[in-house]
């Protein structure tokens, strides 16, 4: 924490090769308010403001090194962060405007706090129109487990709000600052919230969806599998349910298939047990995104993971698309605009049943591009994912 230090009672020091006399100094005018030496209101607010940032950015350069000391600094990991670092300049025409809307945008409300935690905050991204409750998408970003934030979800966010579905992006404790099963517990508190407060701020409460994008993906399977295995087994202190989630999207999902050394945390594994009881059969359906030219998370973790749950009985699908990386799906298509074949069957899953919005989603213009083409493809060629 960083504080100031009192010196109220403290005098001034003056060097000896100071332009200014004491007694020049004692005939300085000193404003008074009732006696007292005026307070500068503003310039403490702005201090506040200094410190707050100070203190934030102190957590997150401690967190970096702890990272980079646990991980150690090699000629891998080098060559990786100047790839990443390319990466991110090609597509900084598309990240200024995603970045500008996030920040000025009135159809979102940033940081609500859902839990005690430092980083049990979310996002919400609403349609302009909210004359009706509205399809929501509770959403949970990747970021390999360490560098998670809600604002990646933006982009997802806005071209979801365009069609009259809103988006909250949770936020959770990423690695070293939190473990596998702090995510866990974040992300549930996260839709825990959003199930119980969404009806305020304009969502439909009976057609809640679950998302999570690589990381994300896993983590949000965790918390959906975790939570059918706690009302298999009769738990009555829960404070969301299962039915309450009309499907499960997991895009480019990691450890989903996992190993036994893994089993707490790899819902492939641990749907197996036989100690979960009846709890495959609470699941929502579920939809699984991947492209086959992943070679961060390669697809076959998402095969796996839809065979499993297709063997126990779970209704799932696994949409693969041919040809596309870790990030074409996320990143490099929504920034490409025009049409997009897994946004397109997002959008037509939600709005099933729903004849006005399929209507009106027939009818939306092309998605604007952010990025020019030829900025893409090269990004696509040097990405680190």
């Amino acid at each position: 924490m960083i504080s100031d230090n009192d010196q109220t009672g403290a005098k001034p020091l003056l060097s000896r090769d100071s332009s200014i006399s004491a007694g020049s100094f004692n005939q300085m005018p000193r404003r008074r308010v009732s006696g007292k030496l005026a307070k500068p209101e503003r310039h403490q607010s702005f201090s506040r403001d200094i410190g707050h940032a100070a203190a934030e950015t102190y957590l997150l350069t401690r967190l970096t090194i702890t990272l980079l000391r646990y991980l150690g600094v090699g000629y891998l990991w080098i060559t990786r962060l100047a790839a990443l670092g390319f990466y991110a300049a090609l597509l900084m025409p598309g990240f200024l405007k995603v970045a500008y809307y996030y920040f000025f945008s009135s159809q979102i409300r940033r940081s609500i706090v859902y839990g005690d935690q430092p980083r049990n905050r979310l996002d919400l991204y609403l349609p302009k129109n909210l004359d009706e409750p509205k399809p929501v998408v509770a959403f949970v970003t990747g970021g390999a487990w360490i560098i998670g934030y809600k604002a990646w979800g933006c982009l997802l966010g806005q071209q979801l709000a365009e069609r009259d579905i809103i988006v909250a992006c949770i936020d959770y404790r990423n690695f070293p600052q939190g473990t596998i099963g702090d995510m866990v517990t974040d992300a549930s508190q996260g839709i825990s919230f959003i199930c119980n407060n969404i009806a305020e701020y304009g969502g439909d409460p009976n057609r809640i969806y679950l998302m999570g994008q690589s990381a994300g993906a896993h983590i949000s399977a965790c918390v959906l599998l975790d939570q059918a295995i706690r009302e298999a087994k009769g738990e009555e202190s829960i404070s969301w349910s299962v039915s309450q989630i009309k499907t499960y999207f997991g895009l480019s999902g990691g450890i989903m298939e996992g190993e036994e050394s893994l089993q707490l945390y790899s819902p492939g594994v641990r749907i197996e047990d036989p100690s979960i009881g009846n709890a495959v059969s609470l699941l929502p359906p579920i939809i699984l995104f991947h492209g086959t030219a992943d070679y961060s998370i390669p697809s076959f973790s998402s095969k796996d993971f839809a065979a499993a749950l297709k063997r126990l009985g779970a209704q799932t699908e696994l949409i693969l698309f041919d040809g596309k990386t870790h990030t074409d799906l996320f990143l490099q298509d929504p920034l490409r605009g025009g049409k997009d074949e897994m946004f397109d069957h997002l959008v037509a899953v939600i709005h099933a049943g729903d004849e006005e919005a399929l209507a009106k989603d027939a009818l939306a213009p092309p998605r604007k591009r952010l990025v020019p083409e030829v900025l893409l493809r090269m990004a696509r060629h040097i990405s680190p994912f």
